[in-house]
């Protein structure tokens, strides 16, 4: 008896450990909110029409999300008295757009399916229907994420890559989160849609001579040496739609940002971005890829996290 009390104990406890680590899948609202996906596709369809920008926006705060904590919409906490969330850092403030996108398409959910649908899984779907709008590659998102009860302000500033570092960094802050330094390459390729604000490339436009100079004379006109911080630039020539003119512009000393530029500039990525330049069908796969793989970061499962009924603050709080 003793030792089948044992068994069935060991049996319970492995159990509630799968559940805690429940794999993700593409059906997992199939049966209990299946009107789900095509409901969030809609809505950022709608919101990508309003304005372009957004989707570059939205895809933008999943990887806001994903770098810091794992996928678990911990990004979309506000600050109260008693908990500080991650939308002041520094990567952060002034900068994550979307917030209101996304607690539009919840609304929009809990009322077809109260309690069902996480946070941290509509980010991740808005990310990738973002890009198809804009006229990107599609794929599969596995589902069932569950969101944070925690955010991690420290890791939002440490975690996520910024706009100054050299390849050196890039590839190191990529590989810390699984990386490799091409599928580090075709996610950045993802700033072929967006702007960027003057704050984040004046340096590069009145100091690098690695950059075309009609190209950094252009920019100047946008973001002058001092004021302006908040000045919008394209981060491509074709900002409005998902493309590989991106890696064209990197080839032609056209990177908006020092980290883009970085990706080209005689170092070891520089035959990633020409095989991105002859063959932009490859760059949609890869990238693709890459999202898929940015998804699945650290995701709460099963019994771990919670769903939120707002995405702002945690539920009971």
């Amino acid at each position: 008896m003793a030792s089948l009390s044992l068994f069935s104990l060991f049996c319970m406890l492995s159990f509630l450990t799968g559940m805690g680590n429940a794999q993700l899948s593409p059906n997992f609202y199939a049966s209990t909110c299946p009107r789900a996906l095509s409901t969030i596709r809609t809505a950022v369809n709608n919101a990508v029409a309003k304005e372009r920008r957004m989707g570059a926006s939205l895809l933008r705060l999943h990887f806001h999300d994903c770098f810091v904590q794992g996928c678990d919409a911990s990004i979309l906490l506000d600050d109260t008295s008693s908990f500080t969330g991650e939308k002041t850092a520094g990567p952060n403030r002034n900068s994550v757009r979307g917030y209101e996108v996304i607690d539009s398409i919840k609304s929009l959910v809990e009322s077809l399916c109260p309690g069902v649908v996480s946070c941290a899984d509509i980010v991740t779907l808005a990310a990738r229907d973002s890009v198809v709008a804009l006229g990107g590659p599609s794929w599969t998102v596995p589902l069932g994420r569950r969101d944070s009860t925690t955010a991690s302000l420290s890791t939002a500033n440490s975690d996520l890559p910024g706009p100054g570092l050299d390849l050196s960094a890039l590839i190191s802050s990529f590989s810390n989160k699984g990386f490799t330094a091409r599928e580090m390459v075709a996610l950045s390729g993802t700033h072929t849609i967006g702007k960027a604000r003057c704050t984040t490339f004046r340096s590069r436009i009145y100091n690098e001579t690695n950059i075309d100079a009609a190209f950094a004379t252009s920019k100047q006109q946008i973001c002058p040496s001092s004021g302006g911080d908040d000045n919008l630039s394209d981060l491509d020539e074709t900002t409005a739609v998902f493309d590989n003119v991106y890696f064209r512009n990197l080839k032609e000393k056209k990177g908006l940002l020092h980290s883009d530029q970085q990706l080209y500039n005689g170092g070891s990525t520089d035959s990633i971005v020409d095989t991105y330049i002859t063959n932009s069908a490859i760059f949609f796969k890869d990238v693709a890829n890459a999202m898929i793989k940015m998804g699945n970061l650290s995701p709460l499962t099963g019994t771990n996290g919670e769903i939120r009924t707002d995405c702002k603050k945690i539920n009971g709080s």
